[in-house]
């Protein structure tokens, strides 16, 4: 199994400490963000969980625990999003000269094939203009080259949510001209550009991306997975599948462009101590059991009961 942690949340800034408490007692609720009558409990073993990706805007919290990780037998790494926006957009994260540091010590500590580098969502507006993005792409690229190896990009969806708050669809000819610009610098620095949920950027030097990544996972765990495209994500994402543990609406970062929060509510605020992320559950609601597998070729165990 490969748990996500989280597209729906950031748990390693908010969450880090509710996020140890499940793997020290070795379960996690979640709810079906389709359906949230559904609530499953999924086994966190590291017999099981094959791997761990998180995504993150700043992994500070959760550092103190990478040992606890490591000793506990688990295998991670790190979708970490460094944008050069300022608390405009990024309402609550710390200053970004703080977090660019903490980017460089993660790669240190875990090896610069565990952190993969977004530069997303691409906002354009007239203070976030294409000139803009050339300066900081490049300052970024200059800064973290030599802590990663690939860098994700994408350009700024308008969810119905998003179109009240002032920002507008990147032009076919703003896309073309900073892709061109991208995928040029990236590869001056040794970097991989990759685009998430884009049109085909492949002539600029920019390959589909595969944020859960069957390939990165296989080299981090020493040995094939068996493990099959994700078909629950959007058109031309190369994920592959993966169990999902957060929730919408429970990011604090305040970040004006996401899509996981929702207008006019203000995040949830979780128990560390409680099993799930978001509303707990309910005494008449029921909690159905998954098993758990892993996708290794030659695993110790291929599969558990979560209550064995």
């Amino acid at each position: 199994m490969i748990l996500s942690a989280s597209r729906r949340t950031d748990i390693p800034c908010c969450h880090a400490l509710w996020f140890m408490n499940r793997i020290r007692e070795g379960f996690v609720l979640t709810r079906n963000p389709m359906n949230p009558s559904q609530l499953f409990r999924f086994s966190l073993s590291p017999d099981i969980v094959d791997c761990i990706v998180f995504w993150t805007k700043d992994p500070a919290n959760l550092m103190p625990y990478l040992d606890e990780l490591d000793e506990r037998g688990y295998q991670y790494y790190f979708q970490f999003t460094l944008t050069p926006y300022g608390p405009d957009l990024e309402k609550f994260l710390r200053p970004k000269a703080g977090i660019q540091h903490t980017f460089l010590s993660l790669s240190q500590r875990v090896g610069k094939n565990r952190v993969v580098w977004r530069y997303d969502p691409i906002v354009l507006s007239s203070q976030f203009n294409i000139d803009y993005h050339k300066t900081q792409f490049f300052r970024l690229c200059q800064l973290l080259s030599p802590y990663t190896d690939t860098v994700t990009i994408s350009f700024l969806d308008l969810y119905p949510k998003l179109k009240n708050a002032g920002f507008r669809c990147a032009s076919r000819e703003e896309i073309s001209e900073l892709s061109l610009y991208i995928g040029k610098t990236a590869a001056s620095f040794g970097l991989q550009a990759t685009a998430c949920c884009e049109e085909n950027l492949a002539s600029y030097g920019i390959r589909q991306a595969n944020c859960i990544d069957k390939k990165r996972i296989e080299a981090i765990c020493g040995q094939p997975l068996r493990i099959k495209p994700d078909k629950n994500q959007r058109d031309g994402c190369g994920c592959v599948e993966s169990v999902d543990i957060g929730a919408y609406n429970t990011c604090l970062n305040g970040c004006s462009y996401c899509y996981a929060r929702f207008p006019g509510k203000s995040p949830l605020r979780c128990n560390p101590s409680s099993p799930i992320l978001g509303k707990p559950p309910l005494p008449q609601e029921i909690i159905r059991e998954k098993l758990g597998m892993s996708f290794k070729e030659n695993p110790q165990f291929s599969q558990f009961s979560l209550f064995s």
